[in-house]
């Protein structure tokens, strides 16, 4: 760790979060003198530690009081406002400051029960752009979105998806050797940019935000409208870029890591 690391660290918040993480692996508890040993600290200050994390009701000690568990506290914490809920409050303000720059829409998509649906969205500060509506469905083997959805989850959860989704306004039957080898040149690019497969003129380029399980909770689009007039805007390259940087920080807020981040 570099200098600079360890001059904003907080030795007595690490020595908790620790114990906490060493706890939550451990189903039965454990007692002061396995923490200490476990973490090679010194009983003493395991012992200040797990009092206040007692004291604060994160850690429970057993009636015996000889051993000590993690309580559900972190969890009915983590309730009180559901992840993705954060990811697009987070999102909201991050895409409009970003399409300001672009000059280019954008929008974020979810699965609901194999549905495709626009969960928040983004207008191009311009005079004209493309902007889909919060709550539209849109197509699942047809749009960047949910081509995007789909490539980076399990096949098993891909078959469940296809036989719970619902054909969207517009959308074609599935072609499956079609749609098989678009997620396959998804899952090798880590994201697509491609033709609107409804609509002349726009180009579909679509970003994963991954959860904390490491599969696509969440897409980030944008239909990019190539100008051609005096004003001078961010070019294809430059709008793929821009995205792609949104969407790891939105899998960052989210707990997850972009298993690509590091190869484009």
């Amino acid at each position: 760790m570099d200098d600079a690391s360890d001059k904003y660290r907080a030795p007595a918040l690490e020595k908790g979060l620790d114990i906490i993480e060493l706890l939550a692996s451990q189903g039965e508890g454990m007692s002061q003198g396995e923490v200490a040993r476990a973490l090679e600290r010194s009983q003493s200050e395991i012992y200040r530690m797990l009092s206040t994390l007692v004291r604060r009701g994160y850690v429970i000690r057993s009636t015996a009081g000889d051993r000590y568990s993690l309580s559900l506290k972190m969890f009915s914490i983590s309730q009180r406002h559901p992840p993705i809920g954060r990811v697009i409050e987070a999102a909201l303000p991050r895409m409009r400051a970003i399409t300001r720059k672009a000059w280019q829409s954008c929008h974020i998509g979810m699965e609901s029960n194999g549905d495709i649906v626009i969960v928040a969205s983004a207008e191009s500060p311009g005079n004209w752009g493309l902007a889909l509506k919060t709550g539209t469905i849109i197509g699942l083997w047809n749009t960047g979105t949910g081509r995007v959805l789909a490539a980076f989850r399990p096949d098993h959860e891909v078959e469940e998806l296809i036989s719970q989704h619902r054909r969207a306004i517009g959308e074609p039957e599935l072609d499956r050797a079609e749609f098989d080898g678009h997620l396959a040149r998804i899952r090798s690019l880590g994201y697509e940019e491609m033709p609107s497969a409804t609509t002349i003129g726009v180009t579909n380029i679509a970003f994963p935000i991954f959860g904390p399980s490491g599969h696509a909770t969440a897409v980030l689009s944008c239909p990019y409208l190539e100008r051609i007039d005096d004003l001078v805007v961010p070019s294809q390259e430059e709008i793929v870029a821009m995205y792609r940087d949104l969407a790891d920080e939105l899998t960052a807020i989210y707990g997850g890591t972009n298993p690509f981040q590091n190869r484009i």
